[in-house]
């Protein structure tokens, strides 16, 4: 019967990565079709899109009463997206991937005080739903000061196109066919994502459960590394293809995303509380490699292989770390 859990998982984490493809591809072509700003693209709808497995895992966990494997998805995500996506696109990249310090500066120190903070409200072992809602609270305060920076840029430039009624339907009769097509796949691989995360959560129950494991391991190491895939993807197609940028923003969206809108969504969701040892081991380690990150992408604003095996490195030891405190 467990062979049948282990497969479950495999076909679920295969399905998962295509029904989270098709999620990004109808998320970015929406923002194409509505004119949005890619700044916006990237951040808030790419950044939800590879994020939504993540999500769908820790909410149903959430829901289903495994607190364990909802918290320990969701900051293993972040551990795993720093040290495995972001390392191995660095390592793989022809070239330095370059990195702008002026808005590193100022998304890595929001970066870091989410984690700060979320620490410090899970340190008594429970995130219940009034620090959920600070989380939500905190989202949308964000997503409200990249649009507003953004508004400018929101506006249709169509002033030069006036003169051409012809174009301007013709623009507007494939932003209308871009637009149908895209919500076909985002509600497609919205589906998939749930549908999967379910199967692959209660998979991992019994995983856990059959060998006598913690879910704390299976939460944030099996699962997480499952749930990450799309940003791993997506890191390593962009670095290998010269836009290691478009790697850097996926990863630092993604990481406030965990905190912000997965933690703090799950835990409305149903209050999480886990042991203190896994708190005070988990979040630390998780300010660690994302400061090392920072710290790396900081130092001569770009970032090489030499880092990228600095970060696998430290995943590795995390990896290691994990098994050793929890089995």
């Amino acid at each position: 019967m467990i062979y049948l859990y282990f497969a479950a998982l495999i076909i679920s984490f295969a399905i998962l990565f295509k029904s989270a493809d098709f999620f990004i591809k109808g998320a970015s072509g929406i923002a194409r079709a509505l004119d949005i700003p890619k700044l916006i693209v990237g951040i808030v709808l790419v950044g939800m899109a590879t994020t939504a497995p993540e999500f769908g895992a820790s909410v149903i966990a959430a829901f289903r009463k495994h607190p364990e494997i909802a918290l320990g998805n969701a900051i293993g995500s972040v551990i795993c997206d720093d040290g495995i996506a972001l390392g191995l696109a660095a390592i793989l990249a022809p070239v330095a991937i370059l990195v702008n310090c002026r808005i590193l500066k100022s998304v890595g120190l929001f970066l870091l005080s989410i984690d700060i903070l979320a620490y410090l409200l899970a340190r008594n072992g429970t995130i219940g739903r009034a620090e959920g809602m600070i989380f939500l609270v905190i989202l949308c305060i964000y997503f409200i000061v990249i649009i507003r920076s953004q508004r400018a840029s929101l506006k249709f430039k169509n002033q030069d196109t006036d003169h051409d009624s012809e174009i301007n339907r013709n623009l507007l009769k494939a932003k209308k066919a871009l637009l149908k097509r895209s919500v076909y796949f985002f509600l497609g691989g919205l589906t998939g994502v749930f549908i999967t995360c379910w199967i692959v959560v209660e998979a991992s129950i019994h995983i856990a459960e059959y060998f006598s494991v913690s879910e704390v391991i299976i939460g944030s190491t099996i699962v997480a590394i499952g749930t990450s895939l799309p940003e791993i993807s997506t890191c390593i197609t962009a670095a290998l293809k010269g836009e290691g940028e478009i790697a850097v923003g996926d990863i630092l969206g993604a990481d406030i995303l965990n905190i912000l809108w997965i933690i703090g969504f799950a835990s409305v969701v149903n209050p999480i509380k886990v042991g203190v040892d896994f708190i005070n081991f988990i979040f630390p380690f998780m300010i660690l490699i994302v400061v090392v990150m920072l710290v790396s992408m900081r130092i001569g604003c770009r970032l090489g292989k030499i880092k990228g095996f600095v970060l696998l490195g430290l995943y590795l030891v995390y990896l290691t770390l994990t098994l050793i405190f929890f089995t």
